[in-house]
């Protein structure tokens, strides 16, 4: 394990900080004692416009970049939208390494993503098997946006000695998710699915439906927020090598129970309809977590039904305070 970087003495910049997991690995840092921590908006900055990003570099001077901004989606975001996924996500990536490289930043830390992986990888998933297959179809134009940050982040480093290194975090979810309808993913949209069924089921009398896409036989493997800004940061201050690093809990739990899971946690006990037309995803997703462990000590802390609870009642919270502004 190497010599911790102190980064409480670091001006830290953390793209899509403002977010979901950002906002996680920016209260993160400043438990750490960190001072200057800079979380930059898209509204000011629009890091696909190379402008933008040397003005970022030029007013903020960071000595440490934790690049977490993307263009994420489920799968009907993707299918809808593979152009603009692959073209947001890659030239978000690879300006902020490029203009960091200049800038003589001493960390980058890259965030890649589990769809990045083949289709039909070997499970669990280990960092080894990256590239002995094309990704799922639907998540491919974006995971290979992501995947196109690891090769930077190592021609990087042999050609100029530069300290990237890249994480690839499994499914997240927790508090603060996206739980628009049209880009969230599994867990935030099942989560809304049943308050939206039962809030419907109120008003009609009728017993609440619930439709969910595929067959509900494929797997998932998912990490609770604040685990994953923890282990992005222990990666900050601890990891310095080339290679690709899985973060996640080693937790993997079927579409199906998942569902079940999600209508007990949230009082749905309506019918449940399994719409097959739909694509079903990657058939399966698990990581082998043993390299995270061994390189800076990261081990998941939250259990998942755990995690789940405090979501739903986060959003049963914010549901609640929505009702409150209107009336």
């Amino acid at each position: 394990m190497a010599a911790d970087i102190d980064l409480s003495s670091k001006r830290v910049v953390v793209t899509g900080g403002a977010g979901f997991l950002g906002g996680f690995v920016v209260r993160a840092l400043k438990r750490l004692g960190c001072r200057h921590v800079f979380a930059p908006l898209r509204r000011d900055y629009d890091l696909v416009d190379g402008k933008a990003v040397k003005r970022l570099y030029r007013e903020a001077r960071p000595q440490v970049v934790i690049h977490l901004a993307a263009r994420v989606g489920g799968i009907g975001a993707n299918k809808e939208n593979p152009a603009s996924f692959f073209y947001d996500n890659l030239m978000m990536g690879v300006q902020m390494m490029e203009m960091g490289r200049r800038c003589g930043v001493e960390k980058f830390v890259a965030l890649g993503t589990i769809c990045s992986y083949p289709k039909f990888a070997p499970v669990p998933f280990r960092e080894d098997d990256l590239w002995n297959g094309y990704p799922e179809e639907t998540n491919a134009p974006y995971g290979l946006a992501k995947k196109m940050l690891l090769v930077q982040a190592q021609a990087y480093r042999q050609q100029y000695g530069f300290n990237a290194i890249f994480l690839m975090p499994v499914n997240l979810y927790g508090p603060g998710d996206n739980f628009d309808p049209e880009s969230s993913h599994v867990i935030p949209a099942l989560i809304r699915k049943c308050f939206d069924a039962m809030a419907k089921a109120r008003k009609t009398g009728k017993k609440p439906r619930l439709v969910v896409w595929g067959t509900g036989k494929p797997t998932r493997e998912f990490l609770y927020v604040e685990d994953a800004a923890e282990g992005i940061v222990l990666a900050a201050r601890r990891y310095a090598k080339p290679e690709p690093v899985n973060l996640g809990s080693g937790f993997e739990i079927s579409i199906k129970d998942l569902v079940r899971l999600v209508a007990l946690t949230t009082g749905f006990d309506g019918e449940i309809f399994w719409d097959r037309i739909k694509p079903d995803g990657q058939p399966r997703r698990r990581l082998d977590i043993s390299r995270a462990r061994k390189e800076f000590g990261f081990r998941a802390q939250v259990d998942f039904k755990e995690g789940l609870r405090r979501t739903v009642a986060w959003y049963r919270k914010a549901l609640a305070n929505k009702a409150l502004d209107r009336s």
